[in-house]
């Protein structure tokens, strides 16, 4: 891949520094975001969901923030304690990979918000394993819209000489993947710039890339909750009457959730295990075979769509993290789940029965459970 240089790039103009946003420290992340303020209000669920299936985009509106109970939450905790080693180890691995394909001469940028704390973790381990403070970015990627172009610009503009890794926390279906790999051919289109599609993720259960720590369906603690262990920020917005042609994707920073963020916590709890991780990460690294994506995942939603009579993809949320977003912010139909697996699926359950969402086993898939959309109009979802 060719080096990206500053004089290189178009004729656009020098992007402002993005203002701060966000709970987490500079030196941790820089969400490259429009604060959007008040601009726009949370929609209920039902209204979203309305609105999204009969055509509206779902960038347009922001769901309302689930403010979690306090079992919900003792189930977090819980589930942390639990999966703190797995995620350590998984995350140190696609850290390790990282280098090894890609090399030290980088940037992070993760895709806001469930790849921003995935972002910091690997931030983290490659500055205690290889002794390297990578400078690490979030920015927002919108099915359908694609690419935060001007907040890439941004980031080329400061860093003209580096190549950006994208990060995200897990895949499904693999449609942001793809979204990404559309963004960057026209990047490259619009731009001359050659960007890597190559999705760097903890966990890869959908088969859509080859840097990932391991393709198994595990709870990776952070999907239990959105905005508050994700920097106090909200779902990215993209709307003509609020993002002009020059801002940067927007999104609202909840300063009236500070007593209920667990964004820092979250991420000081899995980044105080990488020291014991290393050995064990190194040989998992060094032995990873050459696995290329398969698109197991986009086969499963297929046949569960076939099988259910699921007229429209985008309402099947397969693996442990969709299923979670379903639960909190879509109106579900049913959750599917791996009869195998359940074990691993308590803040499911728990959120499915907050939410009265009937459960039914389904074994044939490679995800931990799935996640179904009630349909209730036509359109885009």
């Amino acid at each position: 891949m060719k080096t990206v240089t500053f004089t290189r790039m178009t004729n656009h103009p020098v992007l402002p520094h993005p203002q701060p946003i966000g709970s987490y420290a500079p030196d941790d992340a820089i969400f490259v975001l429009k604060n959007i303020g008040e601009s726009l209000n949370e929609s209920s669920t039902e209204e979203r969901e309305r609105a999204v299936q009969s055509g509206a985009h779902y960038s347009e509106m922001l769901p309302q923030e689930y403010k979690p109970t306090d079992e919900y939450m003792k189930i977090f905790y819980t589930s942390l304690a639990q999966t703190a080693h797995k995620l350590a180890e998984t995350a140190a691995v696609a850290a390790e990979r990282i280098i090894q394909q890609r090399g030290t001469n980088l940037v992070l940028v993760s895709l806001a918000r469930a790849g921003t704390p995935i972002g910091i973790l690997f931030k983290r381990y490659i500055h205690l394993r290889f002794g390297i403070s990578l400078p690490h970015y979030s920015v927002s990627i919108i099915r359908g819209k694609g690419i935060d172009e001007n907040a890439i610009l941004y980031i080329l503009q400061q860093h003209p000489d580096r190549q950006i890794q994208f990060v995200d926390g897990w895949t499904g279906k693999g449609a942001i993947t793809k979204e990404l790999r559309e963004a960057c051919s026209l990047f490259q289109t619009n731009h001359g710039i050659n960007l890597s599609a190559q999705l760097a993720v903890a966990a890869d259960p959908g088969h859509c890339t080859e840097l990932y720590g391991t393709r198994e369906d595990f709870l990776i603690p952070s999907a239990c909750l959105n905005a508050t262990v994700s920097g106090l920020i909200s779902r990215t917005v993209h709307r003509s009457d609020i993002i002009g042609h020059n801002d940067y994707h927007g999104a609202k920073f909840y300063t009236e959730l500070q007593k209920e963020d667990v964004s820092g916590f979250f991420v000081e709890t899995i980044a105080r295990l990488f020291p014991y991780t290393i050995e064990k990460a190194i040989i998992q690294a060094n032995n990873y075979p050459l696995d290329l994506a398969s698109w197991k995942g986009m086969d499963d939603v297929a046949r569960i769509g076939r099988q259910f009579a699921i007229p429209d993809v985008n309402l099947i949320k397969p693996g442990v993290g969709e299923t979670t977003r379903v639960l909190l912010r879509r109106i579900p139909w049913k959750i599917l789940i791996h009869p195998e697996r359940v074990h691993n699926l308590t803040h499911v359950l728990q959120l499915a029965h907050e939410r009265q969402v009937p459960l039914e086993t389904y074994p044939d898939m490679s995800f931990s459970c799935c996640g179904l959309i009630k349909c209730i109009g036509g359109g885009e979802t």
